[in-house]
């Protein structure tokens, strides 16, 4: 299978090359002719520097045959690329967030039905050991039954592009895909949402949001996202606390994260293995969830928010339990 790396500018697109190059099986090319003014070569460099093919247009890369594409640009070029995998009919794995506005959103979606291909959201969360037995303890009623999720991610502030979406559109799109995925698919019955703009300073681009989702089993889901995160980390991400009638459960899907000794650099250890699972899985016909339900609750996060209410139809990955003892009969 021939797949395309598109774009160095996402933090992660030099580990879907690596891990890509290394794969039985696929015939990896990469390119990235939109690199910033401060450094055009960025992709060639990237490029030589992984020791994979790379070629100088989209063009080149659409014409080559590819049969998969990782999208790793910057946002605003997210639609561009998306479509034109879409039209090559060609599957399509797109870093987070998809879009910042709705119709970008909407036309990446339509262009892959068309084509024909899964457009799958980059989640490698899903595919880690520790939310592997979330979903486990969930199924084998070690928990019990679940009543509420809670989750949160709290990042710096987003810049360019990356910041007309705000924390709802760029950080809660995360969550629900995880609890889309704890949940299997069950359909959403209402979302609320209520956002402010106080770090951002412009109207319109929320810098904080709470997001609370009903479900038809009676589980609620609680979403707490936004631009301000502790002291001297990156990102406050404890995605899953998750109380059921027989205990709680909680998910920490940050990876362990090392300073080197003799320079400044922070290098992340513990994305390797669920990315892995991520680049392997998607360009597959089988084996997918029902996509985009993460979308449409985002969509209505941003309608709730303007009308009160909406019905519709850094550590390794850990997962810990507290049970608490039998209540009497």
């Amino acid at each position: 299978m021939k797949v395309a790396v598109l774009s160095f500018a996402h933090e992660r697109a030099e580990t879907y090359a690596r891990l890509l190059r290394d794969m039985p099986g696929v015939e990896l090319v990469t390119a990235d002719p939109d690199g910033p003014p401060g450094d055009p070569a960025r992709g060639r460099a990237a490029a030589e520097r992984l020791g994979v093919s790379y070629v100088d247009s989209w063009d080149e890369v659409f014409a080559s045959g590819v049969e998969a594409v990782v999208v790793t640009s910057e946002v605003d070029r997210h639609r561009e690329l998306v479509e034109r995998a879409g039209e090559a009919e060609a599957f399509v794995l797109c870093e987070h967030p998809l879009a910042t506005k709705e119709v970008d959103a909407k036309a990446m979606v339509d262009a892959c039905d068309i084509g024909g291909v899964r457009l799958t959201l980059a989640s490698p969360a899903c595919f880690s050991g520790a939310f592997a037995a979330v979903r486990r303890g969930i199924a084998d009623g070690v928990v019990g039954t679940l009543t509420t999720i809670h989750g949160s991610y709290h990042s710096r502030p987003a810049t360019g592009e990356d910041a007309d979406g705000g924390a709802l559109g760029t950080n809660a799109p995360v969550l629900l895909d995880l609890v889309d995925a704890v949940l299997d698919g069950e359909p959403a019955a209402q979302v609320y949402a209520q956002t402010n703009h106080v770090l951002s300073g412009r109207l319109g681009v929320e810098s904080a949001a709470l997001v609370s989702v009903r479900y038809p089993s009676g589980t609620v889901a609680a979403i707490d996202c936004g631009w301000s995160q502790s002291p001297g980390r990156r990102t406050d991400r404890d995605f899953h606390r998750g109380p059921g009638e027989r205990g709680v459960q909680r998910l920490s899907p940050a990876p362990r994260r090392i300073r080197r000794r003799h320079g400044r650099r922070t290098v992340g250890t513990g994305w390797g293995r669920p990315v892995f699972g991520h680049a392997r899985r998607f360009p597959r016909r089988d084996r997918q969830r029902a996509g985009n339900r993460p979308g449409r609750r985002g969509r209505a996060a941003y309608a709730a928010d303007h009308s009160g209410g909406l019905r519709v139809g850094a550590h390794r990955p850990t997962c810990r339990y507290w049970l608490m003892p039998a209540l009497p009969a």
